[in-house]
């Protein structure tokens, strides 16, 4: 089975991983010039662990991460560090921090040599597996050689931003600002957190806090801000923003240099998508599912994606050579397009093509086999009510977490402080309980 993956993020390189081990002949298209995991830690709770089991990570995962962890103190608490709410020992479960460039690091070394093309845009021009897919060319950097190639699937894993996107559900799903943006990093030295992690929160501000196996700490800083906002130092912003509240915050902000200090506007779907596949097209990650990272789920659900996309059309990979019509490296067209009209933008991305996909376009020639579109047909129905219900979570805690009024506030955390330790633990568990499919 020939398989085009569109996006080296978290989702599509897992995604890689697993179809590639289960015998595909996998290609991973990114955008970029290089994979860029960014400067900032994850968090993978238990149903992320499960699903780095199930694509074969897990024992590489352990090796840079620490079950430490699981015994600091975590929860909200107060500017001051007074604790509102902590959550119980038993409602974490097992839970690792990891260095995002670590776990791409692990995601990248698992692939076969050749398999992600960085500097090359993937098109989707429909949903019958047809790519156009433009790199640069290799005696003329300024112009884009254009090829069509035909693939059995093609795994849109393009992000918040997703062209891919557009292609399944019909039309296009804009990205919906929350209202805040986060700022994030990692110490550059070790730094002494005395056993006490997880979020404090103020008026319109939070500060979290987790560390890392080797010493150093992740943390973020979220505040409420118009989404495009300009500030002449970020750094300096933070420490002024988080001056008074507890220690060690000011001692991370400190041990972090000012170049690591990375600030995103949080967005999650302006809506739910209607599906998460149409023909030879499916959706992974953000690209189906982009939400707030207010329950820490966002990776977990990545893996979670590329886990069941991996144990479903396993059975079929073996049976099915790729297409005949349009093996690799076939020449369809060739055109001289600038290189600035690649697209701009960070990470990766697919375009797709105006016109081309509407809720009517799918017939007979854009349908995929009975037995992948039965695979992929259980994948939406096994992830997209789970995926969107967490969504929704994410988005609702982090509204009531950035309350700015004062007296709202101090409400949330009266209440926060008389929900009993069980309901807590129940709520976590909910999340994090997750076990791949079975065939």
């Amino acid at each position: 089975m020939k398989i085009a993956v569109i996006g080296a993020g978290i989702g599509g390189l897992s995604t890689a991983v697993g179809l590639q081990r289960a015998g595909a002949e996998v290609t991973v298209f990114e955008r970029g010039p290089e994979v860029r995991a960014g400067g900032s830690g994850l968090s993978i709770f238990a149903n992320g662990l499960a699903a780095l089991e199930s694509l074969g990570l897990r024992e590489a995962f352990d090796a840079v991460t620490d079950s430490s962890v699981e015994g600091f103190a975590a929860g909200q608490r107060r500017a001051d560090g007074h604790w509102i709410a902590q959550v119980p020992d038993d409602s974490v479960g097992a839970l690792r921090i990891v260095d995002r460039a670590d776990l791409h690091r692990i995601l990248l070394d698992a692939l076969a040599p050749g398999t992600v093309r960085t500097g090359t845009e993937a098109t989707a021009t429909g949903t019958d597996g047809t790519l156009t897919i433009r790199a640069r060319s290799a005696d003329d950097s300024s112009t884009m050689e254009s090829i069509a190639e035909r693939f059995d699937l093609i795994i849109g894993a393009d992000g918040l931003h997703s062209w891919v996107r557009t292609v399944v559900d019909g039309e296009p799903v804009a990205p919906r600002y929350s209202g805040y943006s986060a700022w994030r990093g990692i110490t550059s030295v070790p730094v002494d957190l005395s056993g006490e992690a997880g979020e404090s929160v103020g008026h319109g501000r939070r500060f979290g806090i987790a560390p890392l196996a080797d010493g150093r700490v992740y943390w973020f800083a979220v505040a409420n801000m118009p989404q495009n906002a300009v500030f002449a130092d970020e750094k300096a912003t933070i420490e002024q923003m988080f001056t008074g509240w507890h220690s060690p915050i000011a001692d991370l902000i400190a041990a972090t240099p000012a170049e690591e200090v990375r600030r995103t506007a949080i967005s999650d779907l302006s809506r739910r998508l209607r599906r998460y596949h149409r023909g030879r097209v499916v959706l992974v990650g953000d690209a189906a599912h982009a939400m707030t990272p207010n329950l820490g789920q966002g990776g977990g659900q990545a893996l979670e994606d590329a886990a069941t996309l991996t144990v479903l059309p396993a059975p079929l990979i073996s049976k099915s050579p790729g297409p005949e019509a349009n093996r690799p490296g076939r020449m369809v067209e060739q055109a001289e397009i600038p290189v600035s009209a690649a697209g701009a933008g960070a990470g990766a991305g697919a375009r797709a093509g105006a016109g081309v996909n509407s809720a009517d376009d799918v017939g007979t020639r854009a349908s995929a086999p009975a037995d992948l579109g039965a695979a992929l047909s259980r994948y939406d129905s096994l992830r997209r009510p789970r995926t969107q219900s967490i969504a929704q979570k994410s988005r609702l805690m982090g509204q009531v977490f950035q309350l700015e009024s004062p007296l709202l506030a101090r409400l949330r955390n009266a209440v926060f402080s008389a929900v009993p330790s069980r309901l807590i633990a129940a709520q976590a568990a909910s999340v994090q309980k997750w076990s791949p499919p079975t065939m």
